[in-house]
């Protein structure tokens, strides 16, 4: 089954701004550069999936990007996650994607095995897996058989609408919770969260973990 891998990213001026009582605008960039670099590691690294899609309207993105055999698809308009997942949708569709897993970018201490693990059950038909944030409010990743059986509508309560979008749409709705994907970054308690993660292991997000100390 042709699985691609879609990474929406915002142009890092405008990311993490809820960390900003914790980091400067440099610093916050800096960041952003790293986790992007790790997650597209992570993603070359997994098994199961064929292709990348950045989605982002970041020239830096776009850069690393190339650097790490990821297609890129140029999002000058910015509107959001969930219309940078839906051109993503569109281009893997376009090269014959059976299914896509939608990751965000700001989970740096992904490992390749979870994402692997996301995606070793053959799907039956249509089917829908939700992986929520650590808060178990929003959604961290989707995994979506065929790549437009639903849309994606990421934020607030995503996990709900997700769940129920899912079902409208006729699919098999499964929930999972890979730790390292679940980890994401968007505020002070995420970004000290991923600080202990990274302590208790060894290996992995090799640039976050050499920035961090450089900017905590």
């Amino acid at each position: 089954m042709k699985t691609i891998a879609i990474v929406p990213v915002k142009r890092f001026n405008a990311a993490k701004t809820r960390l900003a009582d914790r980091l400067p605008a440099r610093s916050r960039v800096a960041l952003m550069q790293a986790m992007v670099t790790d997650v597209l590691i992570a993603l070359r690294r997994a098994e199961l999936v064929d292709a990348v899609i950045v989605v982002t309207g970041e020239p830096i993105a776009e850069q690393i990007a190339v650097n790490y055999n990821a297609e890129v698809l140029m999002d000058q308009r910015d509107l959001g996650h969930s219309e940078a997942a839906a051109l993503g949708v569109g281009m893997a569709l376009s090269k014959g994607a059976e299914r896509i897993i939608l990751l965000p970018a700001d989970t740096p201490a992904i490992d390749p095995a979870e994402i692997d693990g996301l995606l070793s059950a053959a799907p039956e038909g249509r089917e829908v897996t939700i992986v929520p944030d650590r808060h178990g409010d929003g959604t961290n990743a989707l995994v979506l058989t065929p790549p437009d059986v639903m849309s994606a509508s990421f934020g607030e309560g995503s996990r709900a609408r997700h769940a129920a979008a899912g079902e409208a749409a006729g699919a098999a709705v499964f929930e999972s919770e890979p730790l390292t994907i679940m980890l994401d970054v968007d505020t002070g308690d995420d970004l000290a969260a991923l600080q202990t993660r990274l302590d208790e292991v060894r290996g992995g997000a090799s640039h976050t973990r050499g920035l961090l100390p450089r900017i905590l």
